[in-house]
Parts: C-alpha cells; structure tokens; sequence
C-alpha cells in the first residue's frame, strides 16, 4: 500500500510538471500574428480577460483563458495599461503581458522644424491625426500662460524644434507643453553661460534676435557673423534692416517679393522703420542660433549682403557695402535691398 501510495503521489507530480511544462511551453510559443503586425487598442479600465477575448476574435491568442489565468496568478491581471499597441510577428503570450503592462504603447512623430512660424506649428498639429486638437484660435493669445509662462505671452518662437514623439489620442497642448519646457531650459541654460556685454537685457530679447538670425542665414557657418552683425547695429543704434522681418509684417499678403511700399509699412515688426528689436520672435530658432546670439563672432561688420550661393558678402562700411549690392545682387533688373 506504502508503495502504491508512494507511485501515486509521484505520478501526480510528474502529472503537475507535466501539466506545467505544456502550459509553459504553450505561453512562451510565438503568438499567431502576421507579419505586418497586428495594432490594438486597448480601452481605460480593460481587465485581463477583456483583452485575451478582443485578441481571440482577432484570431491572435487561441487560448485566452489560459492567458488571462496566467496574468491573474502573475499578479499583473490588474496593471495593464490603455493605449494603442502594435504586436509583431514573434511576440510570445508573455512577452503580450509584458508589453502590456509596461504600456509600450505605439509612438507617432511630429517634427517641429526651426524657422517655422506659430501658424505653421499649429497647422502641423492639426492636420496630424493621432492627435486630440483640442486648441481653437481663440486659445492662441493665452496658451504661454497655460503651458506655465507669463501672461500675455504671444507663442510665436517658443516652441523647441525637434521631433516628438506621441501616443495616439495625445493632445495638441501637452506635445507643445514638452516643446515649450524644452525652448525655456535651453534659452536658460544658454543665458547663463552667455558672452558679456551684449545689448540684450533679458532672455526673450535674445529669443527674438535669434529668430531674425535663423531667418536671415542659409548656411550654418554664418550663424555667428550675422549674429555678430546685428549685435553691433544694436550696439550702434541702427535699425536691424532685417527682410524676414519685413516679410512676417507683411504676413500672407507677401508674394515672394518685398516692395517698396512694404519697406515703409508701418507694422512694430518692420525693422527698416523701427529701431531696436520686434516685439516678438518671427519663427522658430534653431539651438545654434540661439546660441550664435549670446556668443556671436567678434567681428566689426555692420553689412552685409546675399551672393547668390546661400552665402554672403559682409561689410563694415557702407560704401564696401554697396560696391557688394553692384557685385552680387544689381543684375540690370532688381537693385538690392541693403542690410
């Protein structure tokens, strides 16, 4: 009887090992997923078996129970997180688990690009469809000041330009919130360790000098000279003569060619008629315009004109200067418009 009793318990545990070993087998095998993926999404407030039972439908899990036992026993039944998830070939049912719990959801881009205006921002966010548009216009005027700035913030040029990454239903405010926090910290950092004796008296001011910068240079090497430029007409008390000024005054109303009659607009932003900075940034500025402004190049030039190349010709007197507009830009058709 001893022995009889003794074999049964053992088979009962070579059954239990048995058992186990298949089930484990069985929740470590690949998954039934094709080889595009599979994209789920899984609701607030799903439990376990919801999902194995959403993933059975899809012909992806064949045992769902097994699967949801599994999550309950692990103790995680309860921690899977909502979101979108793409499953790939090769995803096992514990790796499925893991993944859901760690709430590795699918993550979308938006590229914010330097020299983008504020308008343009928006119409990027807007046509994105994974995101929740949840701005109007109206909201325009007072978003600094929801994303944590001061009041009465105009938004054009605080945005970080680099690429975001976002899950699907992610809302327009919280991706400019991280593209916000990350323009301030770097604006910040970049102050403190600014060059000395600028004619610039706050962080913002550099801001809007950086983003006439960004617009003006067509190649990096010349962030530092334009800069250097500008900082010694503000030095001077010269008027910047900055045409991408002219043009965000102009606004859609511009035809690809300043005229005349646009050099004299009136517009706070037209610096052929203002002295000192605009009122705001006109776009985006890239890091390294940024930081070309607070270290600019040490340079005496006061001009300087288009080649024709993406490159320019700097001067430091107005009749060098001029003698560079008849080189490079009098073509017999359209005198140029001197910096």
């Amino acid at each position: 009887m001893r022995r009889l009793l003794g074999l049964l318990a053992l088979f009962a545990v070579l059954a239990v090992v048995l058992v186990g070993v298949g089930v484990w087998r069985t929740l470590d095998a690949p998954l039934d997923i094709p080889a595009g993926g599979v994209l789920i999404t899984v609701p607030s407030g799903a439990a376990a078996g919801d999902v194995a039972l959403q993933l059975q439908r899809e012909n992806v899990l064949q045992h769902p129970r097994l699967w949801t036992l599994y999550a309950r026993l692990d103790g995680r039944a309860g921690q899977i997180k909502q979101g979108e998830y793409r499953l790939n070939p090769g995803l096992t049912s514990l790796g499925l688990l893991d993944l859901l719990v760690a709430g590795k959801t699918v993550q979308y881009p938006l590229t914010l690009i330097d020299g983008w205006t504020f308008r343009q921002i928006m119409q990027a966010l807007n046509k994105d469809p994974h995101i929740d548009h949840t701005l109007k216009p109206t909201d325009y005027a007072d978003l600094i000041h929801r994303l944590g700035g001061p009041k009465n913030m105009s938004p054009e040029g605080w945005f970080y330009p680099n690429t975001y990454f976002f899950p699907d239903g992610a809302t327009d405010v919280s991706i400019l919130r991280r593209a916000y926090d990350a323009m301030r910290k770097y604006l910040d950092a970049q102050w403190a360790q600014r060059a000395s004796n600028l004619p610039l008296k706050t962080p913002y001011q550099a801001l809007i000098l950086a983003s006439i910068v960004e617009k003006e240079t067509g190649s990096a090497s010349e962030r530092p000279l334009i800069a250097g430029v500008f900082i010694n007409r503000l030095r001077k008390g010269m008027r910047l003569q900055s045409d991408p000024t002219v043009i965000y005054a102009v606004g859609r109303a511009y035809k690809g060619r300043i005229t005349y009659r646009d050099l004299r607009n009136g517009s706070p932003y037209n610096t052929y008629v203002h002295h000192g900075l605009p009122p705001t940034p006109i776009a985006i500025p890239s890091p390294a315009a940024i930081h070309a402004v607070l270290h600019p190049a040490h340079t005496k030039y006061l001009y300087f004109v288009a080649m024709g190349n993406g490159m320019h010709a700097f001067s430091r007197t107005y009749a060098e200067q001029e003698r560079a507009v008849i080189k490079y830009q009098l073509d017999g058709k359209t005198p140029a418009r001197e910096k």
